[in-house]
Formats: structure tokens, C-alpha cells, sequence
């Protein structure tokens, strides 16, 4: 008889490790301001640029800038009362910025930022977690 190779035959199973018992607590606070203007006709020229001096806050007060986009947000724009698609205005510091002409002088637009840069995620009871089993056979 021919030598052959005897290899080692090994299996093993493990289960997965499970956690009980924990607690999460979620705190969702967003920051949420608005901010009106009225389009004017030197607003008007290949877009519709409203600068942030334009702006009033929700207490009737001027504003010197807008609030930047926040990455963890977003904004809402409404042009006479109607929400716009989002692709169709250009948020900065400096203006709100309407892809479009057919605005009127007169027409009132209201910008809402929300941000939930605050949310913030605690676990308040750590859970109990099994360690796997492991089952080896030769």
C-alpha cells in the first residue's frame, strides 16, 4: 500500500455574543431658526440673490449673516408661502441665492434652518453581554 497523508480534522461552532438589559437615551433638541426678506427688483438678474442684510430674524430684528448650511440639517426655503425643491436655492453666509428670474419685486421668501449638530446618544445602563461558546472537536 502507498504512503498517504494523514491530515488533522478539526471543527469548530461558536455562537454569537448577546447583549441584554441596555439603555439608550437620545436627546433630539434641533436648532431651528427662521429668518423673511422681500424680493426687490435689483434682486433680480440672472438668478433671484436676496443678500443676508435683507433678512430679519423671527424677532423683526436685521441680521448682518446667515447661518451657514449645517451639516447636520438642513434648509427649507419658502417663496410666497410655497416650500421650493431643495436644488433650486444656494444657501451661503452672504445670500440666499433662487435659480430663478420669475420671482416678483414684492414676493416675500422664508428661510428655516434646522440643526441637530445638540442631538446627542447616551447609553444610561451598560448591557450585560454573554460571551460566545466555542466547540472544538478533533
Amino acid at each position: 500500500m502507498a504512503a498517504s497523508l494523514i491530515k488533522l480534522f478539526v471543527t469548530a461552532t461558536a455562537s454569537t455574543p448577546v447583549a441584554t438589559g441596555g439603555v439608550v437615551t437620545t436627546t433630539v433638541d434641533p436648532n431651528v431658526t427662521r429668518f423673511n426678506a422681500t424680493i426687490t427688483a435689483g434682486m433680480i438678474t440672472t438668478d433671484t440673490t436676496i443678500p443676508a442684510a435683507s433678512f430679519l430674524d423671527d424677532n423683526g430684528d436685521a441680521i448682518a449673516n446667515l447661518p451657514a448650511v449645517p451639516t447636520a440639517g438642513y434648509i427649507n426655503v419658502y417663496v410666497n408661502g410655497l416650500l421650493q425643491e431643495g436644488g433650486l436655492s444656494t444657501l451661503t453666509t452672504a445670500s440666499l441665492v433662487l435659480a430663478t428670474t420669475a420671482a416678483l419685486a414684492g414676493t416675500p421668501v422664508v428661510l428655516e434652518v434646522v440643526d441637530y449638530s445638540t442631538t446627542s446618544s447616551s447609553i444610561t445602563t451598560e448591557p450585560t453581554i454573554s460571551a460566545p461558546t466555542i466547540t472544538v472537536t478533533t
